[in-house]
């Protein structure tokens, strides 16, 4: 899914190619693509850009008159323009286009499930709707960090991707995030200390930061092509049982729902193993409870 860093390389893509141009057409390949009728198609088509934002993982087109185009990539949406107008929709990953009178932004899922999703808002209020209400990680500070993860008693990984505590955080920069901060992804919010608190507010910021500008070089002036959540850099997001590349040891993981937190053993957990639920079932007791005791050290 993309989040924070790709999100706003997104974002920046398109101000640069769609501010101050007019909107003349929304295609549509799948009907269900578009979440919402009111205000219909023909009240955006015309109009011309005046921003594009983030709303957390969402990109918002802000059109003339206060009308506006959310989009929500979810899992596996992503972005690509063409510089053809009228450009064609892909066959079987296509979901819909924008035109503009210089080019075409497409919006594709290469996924069975299509979650992504188009909302046509009319007005701020109708806007807000679309605002979880998180905290912004990069303009927040340490004490409005503290108190917007605090809010609600979850564990690390939870509250960190949790889009009403923080916005723009998903489960690839928490992992990464965690493990630059040497913090359980299972540890409360509610039981870290002044120095925990600090090291994972700092960890947050860098980790967004470092990335934001990683993304900037690579993309320079064009548009942000091979979006995913798996990049050969990072330390531990689906690096499982791989080395670690602090400590050496190796990346473990722990599945949940649809989900998963990787994480170093040694450098986050102080050499302990997190139960893996779609494991632990099977293996009660004999379930390792430590790195050694799984590798038979």
């Amino acid at each position: 899914m993309p989040e924070l860093p790709d999100v706003t390389l997104y974002v920046e893509a398109l101000a640069r190619r769609v501010t101050g141009r007019r909107l003349e057409a929304i295609r549509l390949a799948s009907p269900f693509v578009l979440r919402t009728v009111e205000p219909p198609i023909a009240e955006l088509v015309g109009r011309a850009v005046e921003d594009v934002r983030r709303i957390g993982k969402r990109v918002v087109l802000a059109l003339e008159g206060e009308r506006f185009v959310v989009v929500h990539l979810m899992v596996a949406g992503r972005f690509a323009w063409a510089d053809t107008p009228g450009a064609k929709i892909p066959a079987r990953i296509g979901l819909a286009a924008l035109d503009f009178e210089h080019g075409t932004l497409l919006l594709r899922e290469a996924s069975k499930k299509k979650r992504a999703s188009i909302h046509l808002v009319r007005g701020a209020e109708g806007l807000a709707a679309h605002d979880r209400g998180g905290a912004e990680p990069l303009e927040v500070d340490l004490a409005g960090f503290a108190a917007a993860l605090t809010r609600e008693r979850h564990t690390l990984k939870r509250a960190l991707t949790d889009q009403r505590l923080l916005s723009g955080i998903g489960n690839a920069y928490s992992d990464e995030i965690l493990h630059r901060a040497k913090l359980s992804p299972m540890r409360r919010s509610d039981q870290l200390d002044e120095t925990a608190m600090r090291a994972l507010y700092e960890a947050t910021r860098a980790v967004l930061s470092e990335w934001t500008e990683r993304l900037r070089a690579e993309t320079g002036d064009g548009f942000p092509e091979g979006v995913t959540a798996f990049r050969p850099e990072m330390a531990v997001h689906g690096k499982y049982k791989s080395s670690c590349p602090v400590c050496g040891g190796t990346i473990m993981r722990i599945r949940y729902a649809d989900n998963e937190a990787n994480y170093c053993p040694t450098c986050q957990t102080e050499g302990r193993l997190l139960a893996d639920r779609s494991l632990s079932r099977l293996l009660k007791a004999s379930w390792p409870k430590t790195l050694e005791e799984l590798e038979g050290g």
